[in-house]
């Protein structure tokens, strides 16, 4: 794929800029186990078949239709509070995606942005710390804003130029970017979506293992 047809570059975070699905899937298990194993596996299953899908979003079914009748446990707020506290942690460490500098190099004439479900100020923080920032002109966005609504905004206002691309690892990322206008390149190295090679060849996205891929130099499947 030719990435300097696109004027904007547009990445998820989770699983595509950082190695950090994981991360966010114990954070979700071990926020809501004062509700006990089994409702803190079933929001975990839940988180799993909704990557992309916000924080607040999920917490929110969890509470209202996971777990069983009469059960006591965290509160919304402390709830995201705990998640919070684990997430931190775990984005301050987690693995960056190999050859990212480069990438923007070879694409220094496009416009880059993050639009994730994860919390945007948390997102800006971490990022601000690991150094990335720079890499996003365009800017970071998160919830609580669903990624569609920051996709048509940032179309709106100018901020998106098409023709753009977007880069995620989850089933409603692609179809955030088919419901606003945008190309879709699924990243499988670190994606927890377990059907994604038969969702990948039914609606013919193109595919690839690591950002790395996308160098004019390709690197090594292994």
């Amino acid at each position: 794929m030719n990435l300097n047809h696109y004027q904007t570059l547009i990445f998820d975070c989770d699983g595509v800029i950082l190695n950090s699905n994981q991360v966010k899937t114990q954070a979700f298990y071990k926020a809501a186990l004062s509700y006990g194993e089994p409702a803190a596996e079933s929001l975990v299953d839940y988180h799993i078949q909704h990557g992309g899908i916000s924080r607040y979003h999920k917490f929110e079914v969890f509470l209202n239709e996971l777990i069983p009748p009469g059960t006591t446990g965290a509160n919304l707020d402390e709830l995201l509070a705990l998640y919070a506290q684990e997430v931190r942690r775990g984005l301050l460490t987690c693995e960056v995606a190999e050859g990212l500098a480069e990438l923007r190099q070879q694409t220094a004439s496009s416009r880059w942005l993050i639009v994730s479900g994860g919390d945007q100020n948390e997102l800006r923080d971490i990022f601000r710390q690991r150094g990335l920032d720079s890499l996003f002109d365009g800017g970071i966005f998160g919830s609580p804003d669903r990624k569609e609504q920051i996709l048509h905004r940032e179309l709106d206002n100018g901020n998106i130029k098409q023709p753009a691309l977007f880069l995620g690892d989850s089933q409603y990322d692609s179809q955030a970017a088919r419901a606003t206008g945008l190309d879709f390149m699924f990243i499988s190295g670190w994606t927890e979506f377990k059907g994604w090679q038969k969702y990948c060849s039914e609606n013919n996205l193109p595919h690839i293992k690591t950002l790395a891929h996308l160098l004019s130099s390709p690197r090594d499947e292994n």
